[in-house]
């Protein structure tokens, strides 16, 4: 079954952090590898026209209110009623391409999590990747957080901001034109001469959005850093409680309720510390983009003014010229307005963009301290020579390690062999090296290939299935006769609960550990490896249940079985061969 979690003292931890650049090209190489490529790329396409064409309609729209307004100043009917029919139809059209995009924003956003969930999912559960991660620090801290949460974040703001950044621009685009164009022929008086100022309104919309551009982000710098220090403590709350409710008949008979309060208390007032400063950092941000957004209200009138009071322009014209300034100053605005979520966005992006480059790099890093030598043989027997675990992780500092007294070793298949070790000697380290989740250290192993092993942790893993599927883990049920399962299950001591193999249930919780160890030692009758090694297994177990899996153990003929740990019934039924880990001190 599945490795336990390991608990190495864990320093000198590589770094895997990214330039802004770089983050941005870990994730496009993620989205260039997706399987929902050719579906993002055609939604795209799809989203980019009809972006195109509701910009058309809004050009169409911002030229009606000239004719509409001096229709109004004119008070001329016919034409008041004819411009309404126009806008109806501009309006209508407008409408149904809003709805359309909607619907193309929903399935956009929803195909880019499809694809970048399922990747990061792919990366995690790489052969071996999940458990090693456990040996790098900080970013194997609550990685469900940044798979889940932080992918969910990246994936929608992902969407929404490059909707909205691709609309702002071709507004942008569209609106300066007509912008440049009322505001031709516009002078001003400077000793004594006229002096023409070229698209004086654009200049005016550029400096206008520039200056609230600038002091946005002069006020809001720390937004970033903020929300990626929440995203971080919100993940280390939300473990607290889980742990908490998951071990809460434990807390309950210990009288340990008071502690609990006052650890999850402390991981509150953590997020809150964070939240009261986003609170702060988005409240002077707050005093630009609404101060801004206030002024908008006049500052077009009071821009275009002097151009309609000069006689250049008509009453209609100055509504087209405030509408067309509007649109210019939203286009300007839009990383103004969106500040906060690309701040959230930046840190998503760091979270989940960092943890995919800790996996990928996560082999390489690995061999840049001191490495044991894993060897992969489709023959023959496993050989262990000079076998040293470093107990900290990056295997720079060797002035203590865990070594191997007898070297070199050779198993065979059939072998029965015992490995334990000195006071303060952690055997877990050794058991996880040979697994091949703990690599640093020095000397070679020639190991199986893996479809040949078969490691059973002490505390292992029941996944949530009906346990005929946990029984044959990780192999399909199929592959087994009836016969398989029911022969595995007596001679493990399971025999009461055959009728209920098919229950889908939390069998974690249901079975107490003498039954777990039952169906894990039941998980290898049924999958019968040539190679088994076992994590301790045995240890604080009923004796009627050790003396039952030590004689299903001693009956695997075929399997060498290495058992890590102290166990006098298994020395007494198995006979194993001795191995010793030594502590040794430079």
């Amino acid at each position: 079954m599945a490795q336990g979690n390991l608990s190495p003292e864990t320093v000198g931890h590589p770094s895997f952090d990214l330039n802004f650049k770089a983050q941005l090209a870990m994730m496009g190489s993620a989205f260039w590898t997706s399987k929902v490529r050719g579906r993002l790329i055609l939604l795209m396409c799809a989203l980019l026209t009809i972006i195109l064409v509701t910009a058309y309609g809004q050009v169409k729209l911002n030229e009606w209110n000239a004719p509409f307004y001096n229709a109004l100043e004119r008070r001329d009917l016919n034409s008041f009623l004819h411009q309404l029919e126009v806008f109806a139809i501009i309006a209508g059209t407008l409408l149904l391409l809003n709805v359309f995009q909607t619907w193309l924003n929903q399935m956009t956003a929803l195909s880019m999590r499809e694809g970048l969930a399922k990747d990061m999912v792919d990366q995690w559960f790489k052969p071996g990747r999940a458990a090693r991660l456990a040996g790098f620090g900080a970013i194997a801290v609550n990685p469900d957080q940044r798979l889940h949460d932080d992918v969910r974040n990246l994936a929608e703001s992902s969407t929404a901001l490059a909707i909205g950044l691709v609309n702002a621009t071709i507004l942008l685009v569209s609106f300066i034109g007509v912008l440049w164009g009322l505001s031709a022929g516009f002078a001003i008086e400077i000793g004594g001469k006229m002096v023409e100022i070229p698209g004086y309104m654009v200049w005016a919309a550029l400096i206008y959005a520039g200056s609230a551009s600038l002091l946005s982000n002069l006020v809001g710098y720390r937004l970033v850093p903020l929300n990626a220090e929440r995203y971080s403590k919100e993940a280390g709350l939300r473990f607290s409680l889980m742990r908490a409710s998951e071990n809460v008949t434990a807390i309950t008979l210990a009288r340990g309720e008071k502690n609990e309060r006052h650890r999850i208390g402390e991981d509150i007032n953590a997020v809150l510390v964070v939240i009261r400063g986003l609170a702060m950092a988005l409240t002077h941000l707050t005093w630009v983009s609404s101060g801004y957004g206030w002024l908008a209200i006049v500052a077009p009138i009071l821009i275009a003014a002097p151009v309609y009071f000069s006689g250049h322009l008509s009453f209609g014209g100055l509504m087209m010229a405030v509408g067309a300034f509007n649109q210019v100053n939203v286009a300007l605005r839009w990383y103004i307005d969106n500040f906060g979520p690309i701040a959230a966005w930046k840190a998503n992006l760091q979270r989940v963009s960092v943890f995919r480059n800790a996996l990928i790099q996560m082999d390489s890093v690995e061999q840049h301290g001191n490495a044991i030598e894993i060897e992969r043989s489709t023959s023959g027997p496993i050989r262990w020579s000079s076998v040293e675990i470093c107990p900290e992780a990056g295997g720079k500092d060797m002035s203590r390690i865990f070594r191997l007294r007898e070297a070199p070793v050779e198993i065979e298949v059939g072998d029965r062999w015992m490995v334990n070790g000195d006071q303060g000697v952690n055997r877990r380290l050794f058991f996880a090296a040979i697994a091949g989740l703990w690599p640093w250290g020095r000397g070679t192993m020639t190991m199986p290939p893996r479809e040949e092993t078969l490691f059973i942790a002490q505390h292992g893993y029941l996944p949530a299935a009906p346990l005929r599927e946990i029984l044959c883990y990780p192999r399909s049920p199929q592959k087994f006769q009836e016969n398989d399962f029911l022969e595995a299950m007596e001679k493990c001591g399971l025999g009461h609960i055959i009728s209920r193999m098919d229950e889908n249930i939390r069998w974690d919780k249901k079975l107490d550990s003498d039954e777990q160890a039952c169906v894990r030692v039941a998980n290898a009758v049924l999958l019968k490896p040539r190679w088994l090694f076992i994590d301790d297994l045995l240890e604080g177990l009923e004796t009627e249940t050790i003396d039952r899996l030590a004689a299903v153990l001693a009956g695997m003929k075929d399997t060498a079985i290495i058992y890590i740990g102290r166990s006098e019934t298994i020395l007494q039924v198995l006979s194993p061969r001795l191995l010793h880990l030594d502590l040794v001190k430079a």
